[in-house]
């Protein structure tokens, strides 16, 4: 984790990893948001691991286990609002089959138009 926060210049400051540097506007915009739709393509080779499209990460330090998003710091602690999203029955974790962003017309169109659309059936 120092590694990736030395050397990483731009997701740590995103997801308000570095404790002495998080931004409450960050998380501010994050939690206005109406829906967060989070997809995980189950091939994915290029994002490690997968899960991470989910914030699902390891402990501090170690390799393993894989924590699912809600036992990580980054929800537990709330620093980009996820939690609260989630809370609020905004988060929709989504799993499809293929690999990075390689996401079939129908599951475009099953996970991700009616969110597109200006439908308030849809809107939390």
């Amino acid at each position: 984790m120092s590694k990736y926060l030395e050397h990483s210049k731009y997701l740590p400051k995103l997801n308000n990893e570095r404790p002495n540097e998080r931004n409450s506007i960050y998380k501010e915009r994050f939690t206005s948001l109406h829906n967060l739709i989070l997809v995980m393509f189950q091939g994915d080779k290029v994002v490690m691991p997968k899960e991470s499209c989910w914030f699902g990460y390891y402990p501090d330090g170690a390799t393993t286990p894989l924590l699912p998003p809600q036992q990580t710091k980054l929800y537990t602690e709330d620093w980009i609002g996820l939690k609260t999203l989630d809370a609020a029955g905004k988060v929709k974790f989504v799993g499809v089959p293929g690999e990075h962003l390689q996401m079939a017309h129908d599951d475009v169109v099953k996970h991700v138009v009616p969110y597109l659309q200006n439908n308030p059936t849809f809107l939390s």
